[in-house]
């Protein structure tokens, strides 16, 4: 029974137990901030709609600022010491809202800003973490079969979180809340000890637990702005941004157009969800570790948005509902089992440096950097004049590029990962012939 399942998960046995931590590392990771999520938009309208301009703005101030301290530390100390306590940090910051929350039960406006920044920078970073150590645990041939398998963990995570809110909200407060998302926040963290216990057993693993990333502070901004690949990685981030962005403004359009009644359009978002949630689940699980051994890393980045293209062509053509749904779910899942994988591999080949510091700053400022600027230029075309029919077409060639830039980006990824293996056979050679001396 255990064989059939390795084989149906293509699964090896040895990489059972690191797999099965990394998928409840994540569960715990993204059940946490989904708990968080209702209960952050909650404060949304609680500090003040009119705010909320100034609150989006406010978190891409303070996630400009926490950066450089991300940066700071991640230079001087070692994972095996930097990781526990980053998570370590974020627990510490929820029970300081949870005593905030306990001592004004309506809090206040700065309160409920505060906590909505906080918990939107803090759902980025704990994500481009969990990443940057999955790209430092497993190597390259692994990360192709299992990383699908592992996000499956953040997709479950993400349907449990909302569910437990849901269910709990009424009979615990929402402040009590906090509590329970802390408890997911330390299983985590119990998770991540194990994973650097078992690192630690490997042949240097103990040394790589310890050794420290160095760079400095800004290095992030730095490392990307010296390297070609990582340029290209973030020219990917802003395709996809743009045209997620575009598609988000034109669902709120058609949605409000075509249903008229509120609880009509809670439905057919509810439905939308679910229906992304499981084609997800059910494509990490069995499909996106075979497709991308199948078809290479490259092929795999551009497949979607090449889709996407394709739809938005007949969107321009006919903007109803029924075409934008099948294209945001296509958007949705297809990010979800098979981009954000794949995109998290173009990371294995790196150096240690360029995997937590470069990659957060391109999952935070590049990718939040995307999502202002798109809202802006769909703005821009809106009071231009075109139609959505013609924003779409505007935006089909986008696609193009971004898939020309994955099948750029997975060559270049086959080139240093060649490099790398290059390198470490002539470290062994040299190695031997050493000890072969008498």
């Amino acid at each position: 029974m255990n064989a059939i399942i390795l084989q149906s998960l293509n699964l090896e046995k040895s990489e059972t137990r690191p797999f099965a931590l990394s998928f409840g590392y994540f569960f715990c990771l993204l059940c946490a901030y989904y708990i968080l999520r209702p209960l952050r938009d909650e404060m949304g309208i609680a500090g003040g709609i009119e705010n909320l301009p100034w609150v989006f703005t406010g978190t891409f101030v303070t996630m400009l600022c926490v950066l450089p301290l991300y940066g700071w530390l991640s230079a001087r100390y070692p994972r095996r010491r930097f990781l526990p306590c980053m998570y370590l940090f974020f627990i510490g910051a929820l029970a300081l809202f949870y005593g905030l929350f306990q001592a004004a039960p309506s809090p206040r406006p700065a309160v409920a800003q505060a906590f909505f920044i906080w918990v939107s920078v803090f759902n980025l970073f704990v994500v481009s973490i969990f990443w940057s150590f999955m790209t430092d645990v497993f190597d390259d041939r692994q990360a192709k079969r299992l990383f699908g398998l592992i996000a499956a963990g953040g997709t479950a995570g993400a349907v449990a979180g909302p569910f437990i809110t849901a269910n709990l909200a009424a009979a615990l407060g929402t402040s009590n809340l906090l509590l329970v998302s802390i408890f997911f926040l330390a299983c985590a963290c119990a998770c991540v000890l194990l994973l650097l216990g078992d690192c630690a057993r490997e042949p240097r693993g103990a040394a790589r637990n310890d050794e420290i990333i160095g760079g400095r502070w800004y290095a992030g901004f730095t490392l990307v702005a010296r390297s070609p690949y990582l340029l290209c990685i973030c020219g990917l981030i802003f395709c996809y941004t743009l045209i997620a962005t575009f598609l988000y403004f034109q669902q709120a359009t058609i949605i409000r157009d075509t249903f008229a009644d509120s609880a009509e359009r809670t439905a057919v978002f509810a439905w939308l969800d679910f229906t992304v949630n499981t084609l997800t689940v059910l494509a990490q699980l069995f499909l996106t570790g075979r497709i991308v051994r199948r078809i290479g890393l490259g092929l795999a980045l551009a497949v979607v948005p090449l889709a996407l293209g394709m739809g938005l062509l007949a969107l321009g053509l006919a903007p109803v509902f029924l075409l934008l749904a099948g294209l945001q779910v296509l958007r949705r899942a297809g990010n979800y089992a098979l981009l954000r994988p794949a995109r998290e591999m173009l990371y294995v080949v790196l150096r240690r440096e360029e995997k937590y510091k470069a990659k957060g700053f391109i999952d935070t400022v590049v990718y939040r950097g995307g999502d202002a600027i798109s809202a802006w230029l769909y703005s821009g075309l809106s009071g231009l004049g075109l139609s959505l029919g013609q924003i779409a077409w505007v935006a089909a060639p986008v696609t193009l590029l971004w898939a020309w830039l994955g099948v750029l980006l997975g060559k270049r990824q086959q080139s240093l990962l060649q490099s790398e293996r290059m390198r470490g056979d002539m470290t062994d050679d040299l190695l031997r012939q050493r000890d072969d001396k008498p």
